[in-house]
């Protein structure tokens, strides 16, 4: 009978051990933290973030860059200087390697317009061949992205429509400009999807079509009217420089 008593408060106290045993080592087990929630940055506007996978508010690009993200107890002036510099280089590196460009469709252009500020109709339609010529070389294939690359083709198709009236109008300028104003906002949504080495304007005129085309791009901050020439050379203003 003693035996068995005690057989009995033997097994008690090891279940208790066991049991606190048990407690202490979930105790010890690390307890998932849900962390804040990442932001990532558009390769070709680093200034615009959020989540993973969101499109730029500027081109349509997914947000693809994961922004480096500060420890609070690190949170100083020089940390903040190797963030923003690590950003930039990331950024730098992804432009770099996409070797796309449009500064040829922008020197075509130029030619264009500047014919168009002389009042030479046949001088614009055989700059419009060229323009037209320039869009069918340019390979969209080097567009890794494939949101920019169907922006390319889908604004390139429009713009070719245009510099085909302005190249077989030679002699009917008025014609030419009038599809000159579409071209011009073609040109002016690449500029802003892809950018450019030269530094341009914008340039507008309240006087053509009631003010509701009367934009162009133009090399130099004088403004010479494309859509007037000789009649009106310096009517209108810069609106922007790009």
């Amino acid at each position: 009978m003693k035996n068995t008593i005690l057989s009995i408060i033997t097994l008690a106290l090891v279940s208790v051990s066991c049991n606190q045993k048990n407690k202490e080592t979930e105790a010890d087990k690390p307890v998932a933290t849900k962390t804040t929630s990442e932001l990532y940055s558009c390769p070709m506007h680093p200034e615009v973030t959020g989540e993973k996978g969101a499109e730029c508010s500027e081109c349509g690009m997914e947000l693809s860059e994961k922004v480096a993200q500060m420890p609070k107890e690190e949170k100083n002036d020089a940390v903040t200087t190797d963030v923003e510099t690590e950003n930039t280089v990331a950024t730098t590196k992804t432009v770099a390697a996409n070797s796309f460009t449009i500064n040829e469709i922008v020197s075509s252009y130029l030619k264009l317009k500047n014919a168009l500020v002389k009042d030479d109709s046949k001088a614009a339609a055989n700059a419009g061949k060229g323009l037209y010529a320039t869009f069918e070389k340019v390979n969209s294939n080097t567009i890794s992205n494939v949101k920019l690359k169907n922006k390319y083709n889908d604004i390139a198709e429009n713009a070719k429509k245009h510099v085909k009236h302005i190249g077989d109008n030679a002699g009917k300028i008025d014609h030419q400009r009038e599809y000159f104003a579409l071209l011009s906002k073609d040109v002016h949504d690449l500029i802003k999807t892809f950018g450019t080495d030269q530094k341009l304007y914008q340039d507008y005129c309240p006087m053509y079509n009631e003010g509701k085309y009367g934009y162009w791009i133009s090399e130099t901050k004088d403004v010479k009217n494309p859509y007037y020439g000789s009649e009106m050379l310096t009517c209108g203003r810069m609106v922007e420089a790009i």
